[in-house]
């Protein structure tokens, strides 16, 4: 038998293969299943997290536009091959992966959904290397999305009732590219009106916008802060906002700012659209100084001139400005607490096996069983529904049940926590929605992602549903997610004939 001898791998730095995203187990496990015969045998797996971000009342669910686009072009190349035999893959299971095209069923709950810890975000029913495989970039994606979508329902108030104007400006400090790309997208998802990142709206259109002013290096090049006031006015004389604190804001930039208004004046008599539009502040006493300059810019007649904040802000620090300081600002500018979600930058999202398809349609539970009650699994294929007041419109529970069961919404119906089942409640003139929708059928996509603009407005609309003791910072109510008897004693008969 002649020896087989392998081509060692070149790095390639400009390379880039979504599909690779993959922890290298992943590949291990499918290549010895495969081997085994099951390349066939479809599994069932959820994609869920066990506790909100800043245990906060609620999360957003986000990341299934990027998720649908990633499984449309999946697929493996030559160069991606060569690679896996270099590390030990059998040639059989490389073969079959250089035609492999991903021909699952995906369901998940509509970009923008507000979502709990346990409830699916995403289902999986695929063969065995399709399944597998796509675990690292889906976990990836919707992690990464649905942190600063969640995020930015805070900072841009939609928790509060108090909306505001933000503006996304943490590019610079996001983790790498993509992560600025995909957050900018994610926060206006979330509420924002723009982004400082160019590349966000050459690639997802006008809705995620690139916005800003200038930056203090602008203002040092010039003699005098007012040469470069007016140099920027001149060149852009329809959209002139400034930044104020580069040397002082009351004593130097105010004054430049109402000489320059009033030099725009002079020079445009009849076009009221060339005036100065905003002004930033990026340092000091943010809430004082806001209101200084408020007080100073109405007594100076000019009250049309916008004021805009950044430094260092999030939700929190906005709020309190707001509700105990009577900060006057017309819009923010949040970098890096948005782009990182820096209080909390991991959403815990988790990719579970929960049951097997026999060939017959059998479908197998399964379950993971730890020592930490929060990492037991909900097995088996499941619905989601969420139960709405028929006279309030908000969200009472979410209720887990089998696959083949549904939910009679006509009568009274009595649910319980799971993980302390004397909890008990009895809900009566509620509607039952199912959540999870199809996105594919046997690798065929179903389902159009709608326009962000779509999305934007379902997300507030889903954080409306919600009660305000859900909502709030502190001590936010629990929102319950209970499961279906049937399920319950399933998962119940699993944990007493599992093996620890």
């Amino acid at each position: 038998m002649n020896e087989i001898k392998v081509e060692p791998y070149i790095p390639d730095e400009d390379y880039d293969n979504p599909a690779m995203v993959v922890d290298f187990y992943e590949f291990t496990m499918a290549n010895c299943l495969f081997l085994h015969g099951f390349k066939d045998t479809t599994l069932v797996f959820d994609m869920f997290f066990r506790k909100n971000p800043d245990n906060q009342g609620y999360s957003i669910s986000a990341g299934q536009r990027k998720l649908t686009r990633f499984l449309l072009e999946y697929h493996f190349n030559e160069q991606d091959i060569h690679w896996l035999r270099t590390k030990g893959m059998s040639e059989e299971f490389c073969e079959y992966l250089r035609t492999y095209k991903w021909k699952g069923d995906m369901y998940a709950l509509p970009e923008g959904t507000v979502c709990y810890p346990h409830v699916q975000m995403v289902r999986i029913e695929c063969d065995l290397v399709g399944a597998i495989l796509i675990e690292t970039y889906l976990l990836q994606t919707m992690n990464f999305h649905s942190l600063i979508a969640t995020k930015a329902t805070r900072v841009t108030g939609l928790n509060t009732h108090t909306p505001r104007n933000v503006m996304e400006f943490g590019t610079r400090r996001a983790q790498g590219e993509s992560a600025g790309n995909d957050g900018a997208y994610a926060a206006v998802l979330g509420g924002c009106i723009g982004t400082a990142n160019c590349l966000a709206e050459m690639k997802f259109g006008a809705e995620v916008k690139a916005v800003g002013t200038v930056a203090h290096s602008f203002i040092e090049f010039f003699p005098t802060e007012f040469d470069a006031f007016k140099a920027f006015a001149d060149t852009y004389p329809d959209s002139v906002s400034l930044l104020l604190d580069t040397y002082n804001i009351m004593e130097s930039g105010l004054p430049n700012l109402i000489k320059l208004d009033d030099y725009l004046i002079e020079k445009y008599p009849n076009d009221p659209n060339r005036r100065v539009k905003s002004a930033r502040i990026d340092s000091g006493d943010l809430a004082r100084g806001s209101k200084r300059l408020r007080k100073a810019l109405d007594a100076a007649g000019k009250p049309y001139i916008k004021l805009v904040a950044s430094n260092g802000l999030d939700e929190k620090k906005i709020a309190n400005m707001e509700l105990y300081e009577h900060a006057h600002f017309d819009s923010y500018g949040v970098g890096e607490n948005l782009i990182t979600s820096a209080s909390d930058p991991v959403f815990g999202g988790v990719y579970k096996l929960v049951a097997i398809e026999e060939p017959d349609g059998t479908v197998i539970p399964k379950i993971k069983v730890s020592e930490n009650v929060e990492k037991i699994t909900i097995p088996h294929f499941k619905k989601v529904y969420r139960l709405f007041g028929r006279d309030t419109g908000k969200a009472i529970a979410d209720y887990i049940t089998v696959y083949d069961e549904t939910v009679d919404d006509t009568k009274g119906l009595t649910i319980f926590d799971p993980m302390a089942t004397w909890k008990r409640k009895d809900v009566y003139n509620f509607e039952a929605r199912e959540l999870l929708v199809p996105i594919f059928k046997n690798g065929k996509r179903v389902y159009d992602c709608p326009p962000l603009e779509e999305i934007k407005a379902y997300c507030a609309q889903q954080v409306d549903t919600l009660w305000d003791e859900v909502k709030r910072f502190d001590y936010p109510h629990k929102y319950y997610v209970d499961l279906s008897d049937k399920l319950w004693d399933i998962q119940q008969c699993l944990l007493r004939t599992s093996q620890l």
